[in-house]
């Protein structure tokens, strides 16, 4: 793994006013206050105040008796969480695996992904770039730990590149609380005299643990790279991305249809070249006022065609308001598994092959109907099984239903839309006698009541 951590950004930012046009004056120190087990105390502050000597944690009193000039606010935790949670998924444009750092900081698993930007350096200038553009205070670090590059960011050179097997030196001369350690037991090590993380280092882990408790040692553990650490991620993360950035904006809808296909062909290739497919995709296209608007289609058979992904997201794109402009567009894969390589045939007698007959008809009739309104006709097994109060085929006390793209529908070979019952809000799909192989299966029969049928997914049938 190699993280990107960015911390930093003050609540501060969120509500900063500039001074009335014309006036240039240095604004008063500013801070935000909360109250903490019946104690007002100090929850953000400004440059200004930090200048002073204010910090935050410190109580209310206690600041207005050192700055009786200072100006407050009562500080809004839950609208500074929502706030991060924005700007996590602003920054899906850098790297698809983004973790939140409460209250103030970030991860980003930069690691396959630099490249699309030409390095970690021009990554890192391009992301402090738009930070600076947003006016947010930040402090970026890379390293090959989230612990390291976290360290680095708080305590360390802002915008350091810690080189691969690096961290332990970046590490070196940074104080103790930049492990992510309690403050009393931060405090505590540097009162016997251990005054930096390199002296730290140098203790045996026994004796350590012994003297200042395990966490020490873990989290000392997992900076250096010697221990796993386990990262929230907002989305699951995935090496199968692809990115597409803009010289202009883009706001056309032919534009965006055009930047749909080109970046589906760039990261089906990607696909191809490994021996893989996917089940389910997610475009987003990344405004100028920093929203990301995302749609995301499935497939019922792990495929990489590019075309045919073009044309399932082109029905999504009208809905899509481009504001100001599109700058970023990116796409991920999800559900990525082998599959095998296609070889033309000569025999035009020889049967479709999936991707060429059935799967495809599914997949638009998902996409547009919506997955819980598409049906698959039921293995025989599911037929023969006991039904459940609803009407639905269950086994083991479980609803027999799956997932479109399951072994089941896969074995079917022709299918046919009707009409919808005028009481349910719902497609149908059935297949016809006629055309399936060996006369059809047991039990099934295209004028049934709809018990035969299963969504393609969805958690349950319905009557």
């Amino acid at each position: 793994m190699k993280a990107a951590a960015a911390g930093g950004f003050n609540p501060l930012s969120r509500s900063a006013t500039a001074p009335p046009e014309g006036e240039h004056r240095d604004p008063p120190p500013f801070a935000l206050l909360q109250t903490v087990r019946g104690t007002r105390r100090l929850y953000a502050v400004s440059p200004e105040a930090a200048r002073l000597k204010l910090h935050p944690g410190q109580k209310a009193a206690d600041a207005l008796a050192l700055v009786p000039e200072l100006a407050t606010a009562e500080a809004e935790p839950q609208a500074d969480a929502a706030a991060l949670v924005e700007l996590a998924r602003w920054c899906v444009r850098f790297s698809p695996a983004v973790a939140l750092d409460p209250p103030e900081g970030l991860f980003l698993d930069v690691a396959g992904v630099a490249h699309l930007f030409g390095g970690e350096a021009a990554m890192m200038a391009e992301l402090r770039g738009r930070l600076l553009a947003h006016g947010l205070p930040f402090r970026l670090a890379i390293a090959d730990t989230a612990g390291a590059a976290w360290a680095i960011a708080h305590f360390g050179r802002d915008g350091t590149i810690a080189p691969p097997g690096g961290q332990a030196q970046a590490l070196s001369p940074l104080p103790p609380a930049a492990l992510r350690i309690e403050a009393e037991a931060a405090e505590q090590i540097q009162r016997l005299g251990l005054r930096t993380l390199g002296q730290l280092m140098a203790i045996p882990r026994g004796p350590l643990a012994r003297r200042f408790g395990l966490a020490t040692v873990t989290r000392l553990d997992q900076a250096l790279g010697e221990a796993r650490e386990a990262l929230a991620f907002e989305r699951p993360p995935t090496p199968w991305f692809a990115r597409l950035a803009f010289a202009e904006p883009i706001s056309a809808p032919d534009d965006m249809a055009r930047a749909a296909a080109d970046i589906a062909l760039k990261l089906c290739a990607a696909l191809e070249a490994k021996g893989q497919g996917a089940r389910s995709f997610e475009l987003a296209f990344h405004r100028l006022d920093g929203r990301a608007l995302t749609t995301s289609v499935g497939l019922a058979l792990a495929g990489r065609d590019a075309g045919r992904l073009a044309r399932l997201f082109a029905p999504r794109l009208d809905v899509l308001d481009p504001g100001f402009g599109i700058e970023v567009v990116t796409l991920t894969a999800q559900e990525v598994e082998p599959i095998a390589g296609r070889q033309a045939t000569l025999d035009a007698g020889a049967k479709a092959a999936p991707e060429d007959g059935l799967s495809p008809l599914v997949d638009r009739l998902v996409n547009r109907l919506g997955p819980e309104r598409v049906w698959r006709a039921a293995h025989p097994a599911d037929l023969a099984a006991p039904r459940g109060p609803s009407g639905s085929a269950r086994n083991g006390g479980g609803t027999r239903s799956t997932r479109c793209g399951s072994a089941t529908s896969a074995t079917t070979t022709a299918w046919r839309t009707r009409p919808a019952p005028a009481s349910g809000s719902f497609a149908r799909v059935s297949m016809s006698p006629a055309s399936r192989p060996n006369g059809g299966c047991m039990g099934c029969s295209d004028e049934g009541d709809g018990a035969s049928m299963l969504p393609l997914r969805g958690s349950s049938a319905k009557r």
